[in-house]
C-alpha cells in the first residue's frame, strides 16, 4: 500500500544515512521501525496477586468434603 507520510527533512536524511550503512532501502527501515513500535506497545505492568491469607491455623478440626459441603448450605435449603 502507499501512503505519504510527512517528516522532517534532517529525520529524513539520518534515516537515509542509517539505510545506507546496513544496506536496507528507506522502505525497509520505515516498515521495521513501525514493526517494532506496533508489537512493543506498551510497557505491560505484570499481573501480581493480591495476598488474600490470612493468620491461622486453618480448620479447627479436619472436615470431609461433605461435611464442609453440609456446613456451607446449612440454612439455605441444603
Amino acid at each position: 500500500m502507499k501512503t505519504t507520510v510527512e517528516i522532517s527533512d534532517a529525520l529524513f536524511k539520518e534515516v537515509k544515512r542509517y539505510a545506507a550503512a546496513h544496506e536496507l532501502t528507506f522502505r525497509e527501515v520505515v516498515e521495521n521501525g513501525l514493526r517494532s513500535v506496533v508489537q512493543k506497545g506498551r510497557p505491560r505492568k505484570p499481573f501480581k496477586l493480591r495476598d488474600a491469607s490470612f493468620r491461622g491455623k486453618g480448620m479447627a478440626k479436619d472436615y470431609a468434603w461433605p461435611e464442609i459441603q453440609a456446613l456451607m448450605y446449612e440454612g439455605r435449603g441444603g
